[in-house]
């Protein structure tokens, strides 16, 4: 009767056969559509009796007694609802119902009228997906009868969106070779492959590294008659940027103008990524105003590409300058621009232009973040500035921002190094309270804080505690605690740390080894870390290095030299470091000429000195007034290659003033200039202050007049060519200004200058006054110098030594001028 009523559902009315289904066959299926279900569905489902109970009979008629044909007559009636339709297909999967081809080709034709791409693909990929017993058919064999029914219709049939559908389900799978026959599959039908299609396959192939398969199928589309569009284009471009080719990336550009086809956004952009990933952000950024140029729409994120490309390659200043082109051409830019650029500028150090850069972005709206705060304290942190860092930290928590684990860190190393290890546990506590858990990164950085500030004990207790909470230490814990435990000389306990290290299945590294040497010299305990070194065995450079550097550390740079020239000897040579801080040390003993003898020997290697190492020397040489060899040292960079910065020529001036060599001085000031290096205000201070020194010597055998005359010549031209290069003088210039006006008796200029000061908006410092004061108590005026010393008192500045000693000298003159008189 149930099989009878089912078959000639054709010739009911479509309703009335739901409902019967509904009360009969399957009451589960009324729970989860809408479609079987009316008013009276409880009480009919209450009338029905016991459920009917599912079989399955075999063959087409597999369950409840429906066969194939049967179901791909139902769906043909439900072509207005298609959901329901598709819900309908899948509950008889789920009650066992054995689709085959027809039935599946029923559900596809439906689909594929209904325009329903995504439930297709969702539809291809359980089929793809079955195995075994659950699937009756190949795969295969229903592509066949899409095709064959395809090609009866002329290629002019909705049933083309199929073979769309299974390339794409099987690259969703990842499962490249099936979709790439499905997808010339279709020319045997007479069709061709749908370029929509091949852009979606041959960019999964690009995700996934396989682009040479992608160039291929581009290859292999102009065989075809297949024309590609801007986007199969851009996919092109970006599959040969992954592969480094970036000629022939270039190439597709020509190829496109050829087929008329113009490039959009998604094709410049992957060839600026390219660009700039293959580190030639230069050419991104030509190739970014020659887009521009031809009148393509240009948007905020083509721009920051570049912008992160410069970043990446160390160049934010560059980067910055693409930033400014871009609000030149009203392009607002996004929070990424701003984020690249502030962590360009934290990478390089520039603290001062990545705060910058960090108010400009909230003025313009952009709320800050976690990860942005996390770089500018950690910038912070390593430049010093550890009071800062707590400061803005303290700051953020007002505002309510998020404050993750990255934070808590760096403000707890901030603390230890300030030697606040109170506050630094309290934030670690604290931490907890607020549901962030501590790892062995934050433990790490505790014990680090305990080692550096001598409470070893305590140190070792968080040790305790950290593996009582069920974290493991890692190689970076036992080195920090290794170096703690050696610079308070507790050898027993390093042996103890070191078993324990074992039995925990790690290997003492090298690196272990030599904060071990390093700690013990630290810690003065020279002969121990010789001792240790010597029961090493076989040693490796790095040993050796930090050997070196432990005498350097211990004050002991002699010894750190002997070492060097017997390894010297021996054919080895330390590492670059190393001989980086022996130069140091040598340098901080008085001993240049040894110093000298270690560049010369990184001169002869290939991997000679770096600009550090060359400013330590130079500046050691310039404080022992050795300027010959500072000079000799300064051109050998040069010589190298190595482009002197405004720090080194700052140096070696100071150096050349402080010899009263003012000529050499400005004959390097012409020659930073001419190499395009902008002096800053402390290369102009110092050369005030050489100035001034130099003109004093020589106006102390001439008249007063005469004398003052040079001083303010001096003044003019030096205060000239600062306002030219766009500087303005600090409280420092104006201080060596002042205190020259005060030595060579210009008095009156001197205090012109001071109120010159103040009304910039800067504020005297302690030296300011002191170098007025000792003007006027040179001249016996004690009353002023007197109303000075209560203005500094009143801004809260003491006066210190010199101040009493100036004011000292000012009374002995004013007692001998009464004398005489």
């Amino acid at each position: 009767m149930l099989v009878s009523s089912i078959r000639s559902a054709s010739r009911l009315n479509l309703s009335r056969y739901l409902q019967f289904i509904r009360l009969q066959t399957v009451p589960s299926l009324a729970h989860s559509t809408p479609y079987f279900s009316d008013s009276g569905s409880e009480e009919l489902n209450s009338s029905s009796g016991n459920d009917v109970t599912v079989t399955n009979h075999g063959g087409n008629e597999n369950c409840l007694g429906l066969s194939s044909r049967d179901v791909v007559q139902i769906l043909q009636n439900m072509q207005s609802e298609p959901v329901y339709a598709l819900s309908f297909f899948n509950q008889l999967s789920e009650r066992g119902f054995r689709h085959d081809t027809g039935s599946y080709l029923a559900m596809i034709r439906l689909l594929c009228h209904c325009r329903m791409d995504r439930k297709l693909e969702c539809l291809f990929k359980d089929v793809v997906n079955l195995k075994g017993e659950d699937l009756c058919f190949e795969v295969s064999e229903l592509l066949n009868a899409i095709g064959e029914e395809l090609k009866a219709a002329g290629g002019r049939s909705s049933l083309l969106r199929a073979f769309d559908a299974l390339v794409k389900s099987y690259a969703s799978l990842e499962m490249f070779d099936e979709a790439i026959e499905t997808l010339f599959a279709t020319r045997r039908h007479g069709v061709g492959p749908c370029v929509l299609s091949c852009n979606f396959l041959m960019n999964r192939l690009v995700g996934r590294g396989k682009v040479d398969t992608a160039v291929a199928i581009y290859r292999q589309l102009k065989n075809i008659e297949v024309e590609p569009n801007v986007y199969t284009f851009g996919i092109v471009v970006k599959a040969y940027c992954k592969m480094g080719s970036l000629e022939e990336a270039a190439e597709v550009f020509l190829e496109m103008e050829e087929a008329g086809v113009v490039p959009n956004c998604f094709t410049y952009k992957a060839y600026l990524e390219a660009l700039c990933s293959h580190g030639r952000s230069d050419l991104a950024y030509e190739f970014l105003r020659a887009w521009d140029a031809k009148g393509v729409p240009v948007d905020a994120y083509a721009y920051t590409i570049v912008i992160q490309g410069f970043v990446d390659e160390k160049n934010p200043k560059v980067a910055e300058m693409v930033l400014l082109e871009m609000e030149e051409h009203a392009i607002v830019p996004s929070k990424v621009s701003y984020q690249a650029l502030i962590r360009g500028y934290c990478d390089s150090g520039d603290i001062v232009r990545a705060l910058a850069i960090h108010d400009e972005m909230e003025i313009k709206g952009f709320r800050t973040n976690c990860w942005i705060l996390s770089l500018i304290l950690q910038c912070l942190c390593l430049k010093g500035m550890y009071s800062e860092v707590i400061k803005r930290f303290v700051n953020f928590k007002k505002l309510g921002i998020f404050l993750d684990e990255v934070i808590h860190n760096v403000v707890i190393d901030a603390l230890c190094k300030m030697g606040k290890l109170d506050e630094a546990k309290r934030l670690f506590d604290e931490m907890k309270h607020k549901k962030l858990i501590p790892d062995i990164v934050h433990y790490t950085t505790l014990i680090n804080g305990h080692c550096l500030n001598g409470y070893i004990f305590d140190a070792v207790r968080l040790f305790e505690e950290m593996n009582k909470s069920g974290l493991r230490a890692d190689i970076v814990t036992y080195n920090v605690l290794a170096g703690g435990l050696s610079r308070d000389g507790l050898l027993d306990e390093v042996s103890l740390l070191l078993k324990a290290m074992k039995e925990q299945g790690l290997t003492p590294s090298s690196v272990m080894h030599n904060m071990i040497i390093e700690g013990l010299c630290l810690g003065g305990r020279v002969k121990e870390a010789e001792t240790y070194f010597m029961n090493l065995g076989e040693k490796n450079i790095e040993n050796y290095s930090s050997m070196v550097n432990g005498y350097c550390k211990s004050g002991n740079a002699i010894e750190g030299f002997k070492l060097f020239c017997g390894l010297l000897n021996k054919g080895i040579l330390i590492s670059r470091n190393s001989c980086a801080k022996l130069i140091n040390g040598l340098c901080s003993e008085g001993e240049n000429k040894k110093a000298i003898g270690v560049l010369q020997v990184m001169l002869s290697t290939n991997d000679g000195p770096n600009k550090t190492m060359y400013i330590n020397i130079i500046a050691a040489l310039c404080r022992a007034g050795d300027m010959e060899k500072a000079r000799w040292v300064f051109d050998q960079m040069v010589g190298r290659g190595l482009t002197p910065d405004a720090v080194i020529y700052t140096i070696i001036m100071n150096g050349y003033c402080r010899v009263n060599s003012l000529q050499e001085a400005l004959a390097l000031l012409i020659d930073m200039k001419a190499r395009g290096i902008n002096p800053d205000i402390i290369t102009y201070t110092v050369l005030v202050n050489g100035h001034y020194k130099t003109t004093l010597k020589e106006t102390q055998s001439r008249k007063g007049l005469e004398g003052n005359k040079m001083v303010k010549q001096v003044a003019s031209t030096l205060l000239f060519d600062m306002k030219e290069m766009g500087l303005k003088p600090d409280v420092i210039c104006y201080t060596a200004m002042i205190d020259s006006h005060c030595k060579s008796g210009n008095l009156q200029d001197a205090v012109s200058l001071f109120n010159q000061l103040i009304e910039q908006g800067l504020l005297p410092d302690t030296v300011t006054y002191t170098a007025l004061i000792s003007g006027y108590c040179k001249q016996g005026n004690m009353g002023k110098a007197s109303t000075l010393v209560h203005e500094m008192l009143s801004k809260g500045m003491q006066p210190d030594d010199r101040t009493m000693a100036a004011l000292d000298n000012g009374i002995m003159i004013a007692k001998k001028v009464q004398f005489q008189k």
